[in-house]
């Protein structure tokens, strides 16, 4: 894909290269704590679904204006933004990836739950303006989702239908984990589990931990079900990472 760059060269300080389930919630959450943030996640595309119309020219694989759709944002994680890891490194050669990863298994059985139960099917169930609006938004996204799905399965995708098997499912992941590896320095990469808390990456942003204060270790389907269940019943989207709401 061909990368446009606009006026705001290296914006984006940290670039997450991590699937989807596997930590990104609480990436975002320690990213924004430690002074890289907004961070852009998918839930940002939830919260203002204007945000959707940035990413439709990917799905015909045309020219994306980065700066453009990271404007305010200084890291981003999760798809579709971790898809797009190599193109993002190129546009913003200072910042740092860090490719989350976790026990292929478990990252397997939460990925198949996002997709055979994930926020499409509650927003179907429940009418609500709100609820729609939201849904239109990430209906938008289904060329580029389904691209995305079709390129890293390597199999006929169906966003929001169809779940790859579990044996395709971890041999893509893995394949994901090499190709990160092998692609960048290892002074420019961090393969982090998020059980490893704050230690491995403060180091690796060359900042200190927040004292006494434990690593935010959020499970992201019950961020997303509290988020969904919020814009459904007061028709407002509820932040996945304010856990005091």
């Amino acid at each position: 894909m061909t990368v446009v760059r606009g006026g705001r060269l290296n914006m984006i300080k940290v670039i997450g290269a991590g699937f989807p389930r596997t930590g990104t919630t609480s990436l975002k959450a320690a990213l924004e704590r430690l002074g890289f943030g907004p961070c852009y996640h998918m839930f940002e595309i939830m919260a203002h679904p204007e945000y959707a119309e940035h990413w439709l020219p990917a799905g015909s694989g045309s020219p994306v204006d980065w700066d453009r759709t990271f404007e305010g944002y200084r890291s981003c994680v999760d798809w579709p933004a971790s898809y797009f890891w190599r193109e993002l490194a190129e546009t913003y050669p200072d910042a740092k990836v860090v490719l989350t990863v976790r026990d292929p298994a478990g990252w397997y059985a939460s990925f198949h739950a996002l997709m055979t139960n994930g926020p499409r099917h509650a927003f179907e169930e429940h009418a609500h303006e709100a609820g729609n609006t939201v849904m239109a938004a990430v209906e938008s996204l289904r060329p580029l989702l389904q691209k995305i799905g079709r390129s890293v399965f390597e199999e006929e995708w169906r966003f929001g239908e169809k779940a790859p098997d579990e044996m395709s499912a971890i041999a893509a992941y893995h394949r994901h984990v090499a190709a990160v590896r092998e692609s960048l320095p290892p002074e420019r990469l961090l393969v982090f589990d998020v059980r490893q808390g704050w230690g491995p990456l403060c180091a690796f942003l060359g900042v200190d931990p927040p004292a006494a204060e434990p690593f935010p270790h959020l499970n992201d389907a019950e961020s997303l079900r509290r988020s969904v269940e919020k814009l459904l019943t007061e028709g407002r989207l509820l932040s996945p990472f304010d856990t005091k709401a």
